[in-house]
């Protein structure tokens, strides 16, 4: 469609043509499974299974900074190519039914507790842990207040800005300057709390913290979408100094590589099975072997 066309829409709506862009082959107006195929296990309690965007990158920072604080939350993390449209496998919509990265399979439990969606993710092993959630009503009541505005203000960064600006078959002016808008304003919220505290939720680091910075601070550094000067995120001071300080932790870095199948070979761990795998198992160390 051409920007200078009108789209008069029909009475009723039909699927007849893929919808363009980088991911037309796997969009589709019907859930479910394509094919059948089973999930892999592998030996720890704990089975995730991922990607490494914004989403699934929560995932494994929330089991690495676990690991670190020297809990008993050893994790197999398996690639799922969403590309290839391995989220329709029927494993994996048993364990998902919406299809989307990341899912977690917890093997503590008889049967074993399915659970989806990053922010139930993160909020469940927050909880099972009694970690990186505070206790106190009021600062719990805030890192839950901001983890959920992540959840329900990303598909405006992610799937309006994101798409528009780097993944659609043609640069529109309206959507994108509709979601940049967007964009900026989440990015000003965020900077204005920021500006008054160093974490969302108050002093402490938290969740709400793993899963902003998957999107927002990820933004901040320059990482998504190549729009960092479009949008001029150094604007956001409080932003940007609260992204870099979490970039800088350990387990931020390693659950960055999990399931991370871009970028520089040496960051990418496309399944991670044991803590040593970091220093083994990246791309550059197996394609030199």
């Amino acid at each position: 469609m051409s920007q200078d066309t009108e789209y008069t829409p029909p009475k009723v709506w039909k699927w007849e043509k893929a919808s363009g862009g980088k991911f037309a082959s796997i969009n589709r107006p019907v859930a479910g499974p394509t094919h059948d195929k089973a999930l892999p296990v592998g030996k720890h309690p704990f089975q995730l299974y991922s990607l490494a965007t914004p989403n699934g990158v929560k995932a494994g920072v929330m089991f690495e900074e676990l690991l670190a604080l020297g809990h008993d939350a050893e994790y197999d993390a398996w690639l799922i190519d969403i590309g290839e449209g391995e989220q329709f496998g029927s494993g994996f919509v048993a364990a998902n039914p919406n299809s989307k990265i990341p899912a977690l399979m917890d093997h503590t439990t008889q049967p074993p507790t399915r659970v989806f969606e990053s922010g139930s993710i993160l909020l469940y092993l927050a909880e099972k842990f009694g970690t990186l959630l505070p206790t106190d009503h009021g600062a719990r009541t805030e890192a839950l207040n901001w983890l959920f505005w992540q959840m329900g203000s990303a598909p405006f960064l992610g799937g309006g800005f994101g798409h528009f600006y780097a993944y659609a078959p043609e640069k529109l002016e309206y959507p994108i300057d509709r979601y940049a808008m967007e964009a900026k304003r989440q990015l000003d919220v965020l900077d204005r709390r920021l500006a008054e505290s160093r974490y969302l939720a108050g002093d402490d680091y938290t969740i709400a913290d793993i899963a902003n910075w998957a999107w927002y601070g990820q933004l901040a550094l320059g990482r998504l979408y190549d729009a960092a000067e479009f949008l001029q995120v150094q604007e956001y001071t409080h932003v940007v100094r609260w992204a870099k300080e979490i970039d800088a932790r350990p387990a931020v870095q390693r659950g960055r590589m999990v399931n991370r199948t871009f970028g520089e070979p040496e960051t990418q761990l496309h399944e991670r099975h044991d803590a040593s795998d970091f220093e083994t198992r990246t791309q550059d160390k197996l394609q030199s072997s």
